[in-house]
């Protein structure tokens, strides 16, 4: 089952256009520049020159056939290579936004435990307002968690 396989195909058609253009060439050369006097199955081709023409023309859309699959290939390579670097482009991104949560998070960390020090040894009104002012940005960070992770 493995020769119906659609990528067989589409590598066996790849190369067809540029092994076409080898034969071609070889047998223009043949008809072109040998005769009967040097090989003698030469003497059922008819018209050497008229067939060497021919296969001069075949040989050219052939070359262009070759043509249109490097083209395609590279296209398609280059395309590969482009979703390449804006899936890299993209995960880069995301790990920097972590980071940066992970910073946010670290620094609220710390906020959190000073005031909550500062408050322990000095319990006065200005150290309850800053651990307040602590508790009330964990509670809208917490927040905005729930929100994000809701979404």
């Amino acid at each position: 089952m493995g020769l119906f396989k659609r990528q067989v195909w589409i590598n066996f058609l790849g190369l067809l256009p540029g092994s076409l253009v080898t034969v071609l060439v070889i047998a223009i050369a043949f008809l072109r520049f040998y005769g009967e006097k040097d090989f003698r199955f030469l003497s059922i081709v008819a018209q050497p020159q008229l067939w060497s023409n021919r296969l001069t023309v075949a040989a050219l859309l052939a070359a262009l056939a070759n043509f249109g699959v490097e083209w395609n290939r590279r296209n398609r390579e280059g395309n590969r290579e482009a979703e390449a670097r804006e899936r890299e482009a993209r995960r880069e991104r995301e790990e920097a936004r972590r980071d940066q949560q992970a910073a946010l998070r670290d620094r609220q960390e710390v906020r959190y435990r000073q005031a909550h020090i500062r408050y322990q040894l000095d319990p006065g009104e200005a150290n309850q307002q800053e651990l307040e002012s602590v508790l009330a940005a964990l509670e809208e960070y917490e927040q905005t968690l729930n929100e994000a992770l809701s979404s």
